[in-house]
C-alpha cells in the first residue's frame, strides 16, 4: 500500500507572495506532486508519496522553505489580513499595521497565535492560544489567553501595543510551554511581567463580538475599481498546475499576493478589469466551479480528514432534499479524537463519540450535536442539543436545530411587532408561575448536564438526576469535578 506523507508549510497571516507560490508549484510539478491543500489555519499542506517524499523535500530545501513533515510543532499565525478591503475595513488595523506586526516575529511560535480584527466576522476570534483582537484604541490590541488543552480564557489586564505583540507571544509561550498545568491568568500575568515590561493602555470596554455573519467568499467581486476572486474547492483539493497558472497570472498582472482563508479557499484581491479574461481563461481551462452553493461554504472539517468531509458531503445532501436553508449559520465537524472544539470555528458542532467499546453494535458511530450560545461562533459556550445520535438520523436534528435556529431570531421581530401595535389601554394581566426546569453547568466551559440526556462519555444513564451523580463525577470536556457546575435555568438564567 502507497505510503503518504504531509509536507505543511506555514504562510504567516495567510498571506503567500505570486513569485514564491509559483516556485513552490513548479517544484511539486517536477517531483509528481499534484494536488495540494489549505488549512485551517491558512496553512499549505502538500501530499507526497514515499517515492517523491525526499526528492521533493530537497527541492524546498534548495527553495529555502521552512516546512514540516507529518508534524504541527509550530503552528501558523493565522490573521484577518485577508478580510481587509474586500469584507470590511477598518478604522485603523490596515495592510502595513499586519505586515510591520508579522516582520517583527524572528521566530516560529509554538502555540496558535491570532490577530484579528474586532470589527469582522469572517475570521474566527478565539481558536488560537494567544488571541490578539484590535480594541477602539489605535495599534492596541484586546488579549485572551486559551490555555491548551482546555477550555480555559483569560482576559488579559491591559491593551497591548501592536509592536509588542512578537515580544508578548514569546514570554507567554515560554511561561505555558514551561508550566504544562498553568490555567490561572493572574499568575500568567505576574509571571510575564516580572520579566519584562510593556506600555499598556487600560482596558476600558469590554471587547463586543459582532454578530456572526459569512460573507459569500467565493467568485469574482467588485471592490472599487478592481475586482477580487475567492476560490474554493468541494473537495479541499486545488491542482498543482492550476496554482502555478494563476500565480503566473499574477506575476504578468503585478498581483503581488495571494491569500488563504481558514474556510480553506484562496483569494485574490486587486484583480484590474481588463485582465478578467486571463483569469476566466484559466478557470475554463480547469474547469474550476465559482458558483457553489452558501451552504456548502458556511462549513469548518478538520485539516486532512476524509471522514470529516465524507460526513460533511453527507449532511448537505440532506440539506438540499429538504431544502434547508442555512443562512447565518457556520457548521464545524468533530471525527479526530486529539483535536479540541476550540480549534474549529462553528456555531454548530457534530463531533464523533470516541466509543473504544468492542462490541460491535455498541462501537456504531455516534455524533453529539452542540451548538454554541446565541449561535455565534465565536461565543465558545457550547450547550449540547442531542448526544449519541446515529449517522442516519444526523440530517433530521440538524434540520430541526436549524429551524430553532430561526425561530429564535425571528422571535425578536415578533415582539417588536407586538409592542408596536398595543393598545395605549389594556386589561391588566395575571402572571402565572411557570417550573423552569434546572440544568447544570460546568463554570469553566460551559458544558450543560442535563438529566433528560445523561452523559454517554462517563456512561451517566439519561434520566439521572445532578444529585445522584457520584462526587467523582467530572466534566467530559474539561474534566472538572463535580462541585465546579452551577445550578441554571434551561434557558441560561442562574438560579
Amino acid at each position: 500500500m502507497r505510503k503518504y506523507h504531509h509536507i505543511k508549510i506555514n504562510l504567516p497571516g495567510g498571506i503567500v507572495a505570486a513569485g514564491d507560490l509559483h516556485a513552490w508549484m513548479e517544484a511539486a510539478e517536477r517531483c509528481g506532486v499534484d494536488q495540494v491543500q489549505f488549512g485551517n489555519r491558512q496553512q499549505l499542506f502538500c501530499r507526497a508519496d514515499s517515492n517523491n517524499e525526499k526528492e521533493f523535500r530537497t527541492a524546498l530545501d534548495q527553495l529555502g522553505v521552512v516546512y514540516e513533515v507529518n508534524r504541527d510543532e509550530y503552528s501558523n499565525i493565522l490573521t484577518s489580513y485577508v478580510a481587509e478591503d474586500v469584507f470590511q475595513n477598518s478604522n485603523w488595523l490596515s495592510e502595513g499595521v499586519y505586515k510591520d506586526i508579522l516582520g517583527l516575529f524572528d521566530y516560529r511560535p509554538r502555540l496558535k497565535l491570532n490577530l484579528v480584527d474586532a470589527n469582522q466576522s469572517f475570521i474566527p476570534f478565539f481558536t488560537g492560544n494567544i488571541n490578539f483582537i484590535s480594541s477602539p484604541v489605535n495599534n492596541y490590541w484586546y488579549l485572551y489567553i486559551r490555555f491548551p488543552k482546555t477550555t480555559v480564557i483569560y482576559c488579559w489586564k491591559g491593551l497591548i501595543y501592536s509592536d509588542d505583540i512578537p515580544r508578548m507571544t514569546r514570554l507567554l509561550e515560554e511561561a505555558i510551554i514551561d508550566n504544562k498545568t498553568l490555567t490561572d491568568g493572574d499568575v500568567l500575568y505576574e509571571m510575564v511581567h516580572k520579566k519584562e515590561q510593556f506600555i499598556m493602555q487600560p482596558v476600558t470596554a469590554e471587547l463586543s463580538i459582532p454578530k456572526f455573519a459569512l460573507p459569500y467568499y467565493e467568485g469574482f467581486n467588485r471592490y472599487g475599481e478592481k475586482t477580487w476572486l475567492g476560490i474554493y474547492r468541494r473537495d479541499e483539493c486545488f491542482p498543482v498546475s492550476f496554482l502555478k497558472d494563476i500565480a503566473s497570472i499574477c506575476l504578468k498582472t503585478k498581483v503581488g499576493q495571494l491569500y488563504v482563508t481558514p474556510w480553506k479557499s484562496l483569494i485574490v484581491k486587486g484583480i484590474a478589469q481588463n485582465d478578467r479574461t486571463a483569469w476566466e481563461y484559466v478557470l475554463n481551462t480547469y474547469r474550476i466551479n465559482v458558483h457553489h452553493a452558501a451552504n456548502e461554504l458556511n462549513w469548518q472539517v478538520e485539516d486532512l480528514s476524509e471522514e470529516g468531509l465524507n460526513l460533511k458531503r453527507y449532511i448537505i445532501r440532506q440539506f438540499d432534499k429538504d431544502d434547508v436553508r442555512t443562512h447565518g449559520l457556520s457548521f464545524a465537524i468533530k471525527t479526530k479524537p486529539k483535536s479540541g472544539l476550540f480549534g474549529l470555528f462553528g456555531a454548530v458542532v457534530i463531533a464523533k463519540q470516541n466509543n473504544t467499546s468492542r462490541n460491535k453494535s455498541a462501537s456504531m458511530n455516534r455524533y453529539d450535536i452542540m451548538y454554541t450560545r446565541d449561535f455565534n461562533p465565536n461565543s465558545r459556550e457550547y450547550i449540547l442539543f442531542r448526544k449519541a445520535v446515529q449517522k442516519e438520523e444526523l440530517g433530521a436534528y440538524l434540520i430541526s436545530l436549524c429551524k430553532y435556529f430561526y425561530d429564535l431570531t425571528t422571535e425578536a421581530d415578533k415582539i417588536l411587532h407586538s409592542v408596536y401595535r398595543q393598545e395605549v389601554v389594556q386589561e391588566p394581566t395575571v402572571k402565572t408561575a411557570v417550573n423552569v426546569p434546572v440544568i447544570y453547568q460546568c463554570k469553566h466551559c460551559f458544558t450543560v448536564y442535563d438529566e433528560q440526556y445523561g452523559d454517554s462519555i462517563n456512561d451517566i444513564a439519561a434520566g439521572t438526576s445532578f444529585s445522584q451523580l457520584p462526587n467523582t463525577y467530572s466534566c467530559p470536556v474539561c474534566e472538572s469535578s463535580k462541585s465546579e457546575f452551577q445550578a441554571v435555568k434551561a434557558e441560561g438564567a442562574k438560579v
